[in-house]
């Protein structure tokens, strides 16, 4: 099979994961996802979405730093149409490799390439070396032949060299499937020290049960993520306003919600400036000076938002300094800024015959 057909037949597989730390990719097995254990960062819970999965919380059930793999679970989960199998033929050099991924937010990304060494030991583990280009944000998703069967997990590169990748390889994978499902259904930590597969309910401490080593992810796992400052203050408006702030977060200074047709972004950065956005709709062709002065009059009625035109795009925006930003004047701002978003959106699209934006898919 050719590339496109391959990404076409299992595309429904691949799962985009977000938590407040960056993106990740992950692949469904079994009703399992896997991915990355530095993909899900330590974190109980992780945001996935995928083709058939609209943007939801899912558990992480397994987490294993050695193999740098783990294992989500969604209650939810549509199995796909063609399922996604683990190889159980060897690699050789020079096969024909494919990447599925979302590298960058670039969703369902493709990349050929060969293998070129089918065994490289890094750290006394084996990975595939490959030169199908991968980058930040394919992590955990599948390395594929060419008959469509996942023969490892796209785990590191090399930075600053060109398209030197490494892949967990297949047999890693079911090596750590088999122990995990052995398990019964518990959430399930491997020590990095003496390798023993241990329930989280039963550490103490944080320390292994087996080998008495202190565990790192099971303290990230029991500490979780916690904003602070600017950030949970913001994340306390947007809650206080019915917003679910772990589907909203993209990283841990950047949200986004969508409501009604509009879609609102809203970013807090380095220079202390937090911007609130709506990219509405695009100007039309015609009648362009009734769209400007409709803006305009509008401008001068409201308060804590403006409009604003970036080439030909309009947009609603609420612009404010850290320093300035307050519970109740920022709950006002934000719940303005959602309601006047799809109002303003649906008015300049029927009334002026402005052009409805397209949106990349998220899922």
């Amino acid at each position: 099979m050719n590339t496109q057909i391959i990404l076409d037949t299992y595309i429904e597989n691949i799962i985009q994961i977000m938590t407040p730390y960056g993106t990740g990719t992950g692949f469904i097995i079994d009703n399992l996802i896997i991915t990355n254990s530095h993909v899900v960062g330590g974190l109980k819970e992780v945001v996935v979405s995928a083709k058939k999965v609209k943007r939801t919380i899912a558990k992480v059930v397994y987490d294993d730093p050695y193999y740098d793999l783990a294992f989500i679970k969604l209650e939810s989960l549509v199995k796909p149409k063609t399922p996604i199998n683990l190889s159980i033929n060897p690699v050789k050099d020079g096969d024909t490799t494919i990447a599925i991924g979302h590298p960058y937010g670039l969703n369902y990304t493709a990349t050929e390439g060969i293998v070129s060494r089918a065994s490289r030991l890094q750290d006394d583990l084996e990975y595939i070396q490959i030169d199908a280009a991968i980058n930040p944000g394919n992590s955990g998703g599948p390395l594929l032949n060419i008959d469509g069967d996942v023969i490892g997990v796209n785990t590191f590169i090399i930075q600053n060299a060109n398209n030197l990748g490494f892949s967990l390889p297949y047999f890693y994978v079911k090596e750590a499937i088999d122990g995990y499902l052995a398990c019964g259904n518990k959430n399930i930590i491997k020590c990095t020290s003496c390798k023993n597969l241990v329930e989280e309910e039963k550490i103490i401490n944080d320390y292994c049960l087996e080998c008495g080593v202190k565990i790192e992810v099971a303290k990230l796992r029991r500490k979780g993520y916690k904003p602070k400052g600017v950030t949970k203050l913001m994340e306390d408006i947007l809650s206080s306003l019915d917003i679910d702030v772990t589907l909203a977060r993209r990283s841990q200074s950047s949200w986004r919600i969508d409501h009604g047709t509009a879609r609102i972004d809203i970013n807090y950065y380095e220079n202390g400036i937090i911007i609130g956005d709506t990219k509405l709709c695009a100007i039309p062709s015609e009648n362009i000076e009734k769209v400007y002065d409709y803006l305009l009059e509008e401008n001068s009625k409201l308060s804590y938002l403006q409009f604003s035109i970036n080439e030909n795009s309009i947009y609603l925006s609420y612009l404010i300094v850290d320093a300035s930003l307050t519970f109740d004047e920022g709950k006002i701002a934000i719940q303005r800024l959602l309601e006047y978003s799809h109002k303003y959106d649906d008015i300049l699209i029927d009334e002026y015959n402005a052009i409805k934006q397209k949106r990349d898919e998220e899922d």
